[in-house]
């Protein structure tokens, strides 16, 4: 599937949605393999195209899709067979929110979030961005494994990984819940973690 065109035709079946543009590494050639997909998003119904989202995106058939909740713009973030990200971003502001808090309804969120920063990390660290990675790892450590109860910041991509996965099987089990593997596995492959 060739996302840079696909992607486009999925969403603009929205009258709301003015425009879809490919944007960032893979637009100007600079990207690696694990690189995302962005995409800039146009409306003047930003509304209307919220709502519309979680269908419009039905066709590319996401393992996880979520608003990033840490963004200075408005990004929704889709996870596709693969470990694929693609991030749909609109240009306004967005006021980041606050650190996620562990219930049985936002864990599968949270280990969406997770996975997708994980595969993004790798990406930064394949393009040799080592300084990026390394105060990437601390936002994942305040906002996403400190509220697992992972209190030592993680020093690589590996080491994050091996102290999530013991915190998620704890939340888990303390919450009765249970999140669906797959896209971990899938990122843990991409990445031969």
């Amino acid at each position: 599937m060739d996302l840079a065109v696909r992607v486009p035709e999925v969403l603009l079946r929205d009258r709301a949605v003015q425009n879809v543009e490919l944007v960032g590494s893979r637009a100007t050639g600079a990207f690696v393999p694990l690189s995302d997909w962005d995409f800039l998003v146009e409306t003047d119904d930003f509304d209307a195209v919220v709502a519309a989202l979680p269908q419009l995106v039905e066709p590319l058939c996401p393992l996880a899709r979520q608003w990033d909740p840490l963004g200075e713009h408005p990004c929704y973030m889709l996870m596709l067979t693969g470990a694929i990200k693609v991030d749909l971003i609109f240009d306004r502001r967005h006021e980041p929110g606050p650190r996620w808090v562990v219930t049985a309804q936002t864990l599968p969120r949270i280990d969406a979030h997770f996975w997708d920063w994980v595969l993004w990390l790798g990406a930064k660290r394949a393009a040799g961005k080592q300084e990026l990675v390394e105060s990437e790892l601390e936002r994942l450590s305040e906002h996403v494994l400190t509220v697992l109860g992972i209190e030592e910041r993680p020093i690589s991509l590996e080491d994050a990984v091996g102290r999530y996965r013991p915190a998620l099987l704890d939340a888990e089990e303390r919450l009765g819940v249970r999140v669906s593997p797959r896209l971990a596995a899938e990122v843990r492959a991409r990445l031969g973690l």
